[in-house]
């Protein structure tokens, strides 16, 4: 008996999720029948967009590690005193002294 209850559950519950997946579906459909035009440019525009975004956020991060490495911080080197020695670089790139020697990596 309760093994029935719980199956007729779960199709209604199926049933019922599914009519809202249909209902939601269907709402997008109709945004987006609007202007399909101008939402293949909106992608294209909104592509390179984040393509450059993403070129500048490259190049940002590109020049601060080259230079952290013109300050005595080398990512490939020894890491025992990680921190210690990205803070150190850190301090330097910044015009101040650093707070502790820089540990040399090998």
């Amino acid at each position: 008996m309760k093994s029935t209850q719980l199956s007729v559950l779960a199709v209604v519950a199926t049933m019922a999720l599914s009519l809202m997946t249909v209902l939601v579906v269907d709402a997008h459909a109709e945004g987006t029948d609007a202007d399909a035009s101008s939402a293949a440019v909106s992608k294209q525009e909104l592509k390179a967009q984040k393509k450059a975004e993403s070129k500048a956020r490259r190049a940002k991060k590109n020049a601060e590690l080259s230079q952290l490495q013109k300050n005595g911080y080398n990512p490939a080197g020894n890491q025992t005193n990680y921190p210690q020695n990205l803070q150190n670089a850190q301090q330097k790139a910044a015009g101040q002294k650093p707070s502790n020697a820089p540990a040399v990596a090998p």
